[in-house]
């Protein structure tokens, strides 16, 4: 379990209050209470997307100056940062272990960054790459958001630990939070997914998205790909996925199987859980995420 201070009301520091953060023009868009913490929506500009980027933060309660370790969240497909904090059911757990929540969007938005008609391309769809084609290039690039400028922006503004971080995500956010931890040995203490998609370079939806953001050279494809991260040599200390046996989208898109594969050739100790009659919506999420944050905690 991850250490607690005791209890106080004041879950975010005063001084930021008056939603104008100089430092990184980060802005309060709501805070709630909420099982002894505060729910927090805030935006900021952000410098790597060139948009205004909106993330959700979840904050026990503590005491004065304590710091405390942090759970990056990674959404799928379509979502905001809003999907999981209205349906994740995360914050009753992360209030008893003593856990910051953060969960960021999927994608740059706004009316001049560049989108496609489908689903699963373009906003809402930035599978946490750093876009080198056009029109792309200039606002997807959601890897260098989420590795470097949000988790600054966290530590700035947020009583984070960010020596205790951990990472999960779901589907695509799976597949983010995987290769991330990966591509960062040693910086995440936990990492775990719901229903990640373990191989883009073997499914429809990461043949399309990486065709489109990266080019057709496969090898460059590699680096955002957990199974073949793997297979170059990248680690993980270990591993908590759970993957639903209903799942729509398990055998075409997901391949959990190629995931449980690459860890046991290379000795990952992974707890790869197939929960018999879930699909691939929040009410499986949601149903397991009290397991993964206590899982992180131990950790933590």
């Amino acid at each position: 379990m991850a250490t607690r201070s005791a209890p106080s009301t004041c879950s975010i520091d005063n001084r930021r209050r008056d939603n104008t953060m100089t430092a990184s023009n980060l802005e309060t868009v709501s805070e709630n209470r909420s099982f002894g913490g505060t729910q927090g929506v805030y935006t900021h500009q952000s410098t790597e997307t060139g948009t205004p980027m909106t993330f959700a933060v979840f904050v026990p309660d503590h005491a004065p100056g304590a710091k405390l370790p942090v759970l990056f969240y990674l959404s799928g497909l379509t979502c905001t940062h809003a999907n999981v904090m209205e349906k994740g059911e995360y914050r009753q757990a992360c209030a008893e272990q003593g856990i910051i929540f953060i969960a960021p969007d999927t994608s740059p938005r706004g009316d001049d960054v560049p989108d496609d008609e489908a689903y699963d391309f373009g906003k809402g769809a930035g599978f946490y790459v750093d876009a080198t084609q056009e029109p792309w290039a200039a606002n997807f690039r959601m890897r260098s958001y989420i590795e470097q400028e949000l988790p600054a922006l966290i530590a700035a503004h947020f009583p984070v630990d960010m020596e205790r971080q951990g990472i999960t995500g779901h589907s695509m956010g799976g597949h983010g939070a995987l290769t991330i931890a990966l591509r960062n040995p040693g910086r995440f203490r936990s990492v775990s997914a719901f229903s990640p998609i373990v191989s883009p370079l073997n499914c429809p939806w990461g043949e399309k998205a990486l065709t489109g953001y990266l080019g057709d050279d496969r090898a460059k494809w590699r680096e955002y790909d957990a199974c073949a991260l793997i297979e170059d040599g990248a680690r993980l200390p270990d591993l908590l996925v759970d993957q639903g046996t209903a799942d729509a989208f398990l055998a075409t898109q997901l391949q959990t199987e190629r995931l449980d594969e690459a860890c046991q050739k290379a000795d990952i100790s992974a707890k790869i859980r197939m929960q018999e009659g879930y699909d691939h919506s929040y009410f499986f999420i949601s149903t397991f995420m009290t397991d993964h944050v206590r899982w992180h905690a131990e950790r933590l």
